[in-house]
């Protein structure tokens, strides 16, 4: 006979409870299920991330992630006030640069694309959350995160040129850096520039456990930094828990105020640990190859693509992501669930 746990008495749940015990009592209406829902997603619970190219003329929709595109540098004012009006609140810029070097030494160019383009979007409404990913793969040559020696990446060279990107972001005015090579070090480094430069205020959300996913591909397409070779040296194998763990744990110690899990869906076993051990804010990111599986189902027929954003979006909040980063977002602000 099965117990229920926190009945009256240790009552057993059995057959001769039927008809008093009846579930479906909170599921009979529209009114009373949304009454008793026990995990919400809005807009305010998502990030916005846009691509902006630079010395392009018109929109250049993405083939692989239906829907998106990146937007043209000398219209970005436009379309941030787009999404503010919309009920968007917080944006993640991601910069498709025709400067690349070996060194991404446009990322700490003051008058380079990322400090244009934070500027612009701060300018354009100020109220606007403006967060930097802050990294070198759109603007190196190579495709890699960071500096290249004897054919690998250098952590801690690195360290010292993300550390001058993170405070040329946070000069344009940047509300947020968010770190996300995966080099040791990384957001101690960060945050020690970050103070130094007299930011002190300004917070790291780190990318503290970030695999090296297969479903970043369309990203890849929508960012321009393709590579030869992969990522595995410092993106984190995916069928590594406890490493992940640490990994977030390292970042927490090292200074970071907000943590994420990326990708989000194939690790929400991952978002549940680091709930648990943090008492950190959390982030998870629905990366590109998530979004296209949806776009792609629902174009063949397959689900409804509403519905699926709903459920994937409320699984990663249940898992224990507080804020969510989509590009369903502005689809949400406009047609809803």
């Amino acid at each position: 006979m099965l117990m229920k746990a926190g009945m009256p008495g240790g009552a057993a749940e059995s057959s001769s409870n039927f008809p008093h015990v009846r579930l479906r009592r909170l599921r009979s209406s529209p009114q009373i299920r949304n009454l008793f829902q026990e995990t919400a997603v809005g807009l305010h619970d998502l990030i916005y991330p846009i691509f902006v190219e630079e010395e392009v003329d018109d929109f250049g929709p993405i083939e692989s992630m239906p829907g998106v595109s990146r937007i043209p540098e000398k219209m970005l004012a436009r379309e941030i006030e787009r999404f503010y009006r919309a009920g968007i609140r917080a944006v993640m810029l991601f910069g498709i640069s025709h400067h690349k070097d070996e060194l991404g030494s446009e990322t700490w160019n003051p008058n380079g694309l990322l400090a244009r383009m934070i500027r612009t979007a701060k300018q354009a409404v100020p109220e606007m959350v403006v967060i930097s990913d802050t990294c070198f793969c759109e603007y190196t040559d190579h495709g890699h995160c960071g500096v290249i020696v004897e054919g690998h990446v250098h952590n801690d060279q690195t360290l010292q040129n993300i550390g001058r990107q993170a405070v040329n972001a946070a000069a344009a005015g940047a509300d947020m850096i968010a770190p996300s090579a995966m080099m040791d070090g990384q957001v101690a480094a960060i945050r020690q520039a970050l103070d130094d430069a007299a930011f002190v205020d300004t917070p790291i959300m780190a990318y503290s456990s970030k695999f090296a996913s297969c479903f970043y591909g369309p990203f890849r397409d929508a960012a321009g930094c393709d590579l030869k070779g992969d990522r595995n040296a410092y993106q984190m194998n995916p069928l590594n828990a406890r490493e992940a763990l640490r990994e977030s744990l390292f970042d927490e110690a090292e200074g970071a105020d907000i943590l994420m899990v990326k990708p989000a869906l194939a690790y929400l076993d991952i978002i549940a640990e680091v709930r648990a051990a943090s008492l950190l804010p959390l982030a998870a990111y629905q990366v590109s190859g998530e979004y296209a599986m949806i776009k792609y189902a629902a174009k063949a027929g397959a689900i409804d693509e509403k519905r699926a954003v709903r459920e994937t979006l409320g699984a990663i909040k249940r898992a224990g992501a507080g804020l969510i980063l989509s590009y369903f977002a502005m689809d949400i602000a406009t047609e809803g669930f």
